[in-house]
């Protein structure tokens, strides 16, 4: 493997301080709340893709049809998430998160971002600019990749 240009370099630098920095926020929250990681990304795959039933949750999180009752049942008893009959399959359940999970996760998704709101007011406003900018071709750059 060859070593990488100071570019990519800086690139993974930032790349390490942002996840650490992202994920410890996320963990702090969900620990706070009494939820486990599965718990709390099961609700993120429902507030960001919508409604799903038990077997979606099974095969996103690579876990038992038993694992994933389990968890939902938490859930549901907290009252994060709504169960309802599938209007296609009486036998099976469709899965919707609550108002009060959507509020959790927002307040989750807030928490996580606090820190880049911390650093944005360190830096001026010409760097702040810099930053944006480069940041805007950086994303869209990696957007053009996923085509």
């Amino acid at each position: 493997m060859t070593k990488p240009n100071q570019f990519s370099q800086t690139l993974r630098a930032w790349m390490d301080v942002f996840m650490h920095r992202s994920m410890r926020g996320w963990n702090r929250f969900a620990k706070s709340t009494g939820l486990s990681m599965p718990q709390f990304s099961i609700l993120m795959q429902l507030f960001h893709k919508g409604s799903c039933g038990m077997s979606e949750i099974s095969e996103w999180f690579d876990i038992s049809a038993a694992a994933a009752s389990q968890l939902v049942d938490k859930l549901a008893q907290a009252g994060y998430l709504e169960r309802a009959e599938d209007p296609n399959d009486r036998r099976a359940k469709q899965l919707t998160i609550s108002a009060k999970g959507s509020a959790f996760i927002k307040r989750g998704i807030e928490e996580r971002y606090g820190w880049m709101d911390k650093l944005a007011s360190t830096l001026s406003a010409e760097d702040q600019k810099k930053v944006g900018e480069a940041l805007v071709l950086l994303t869209n750059a990696a957007q053009k990749m996923d085509k």
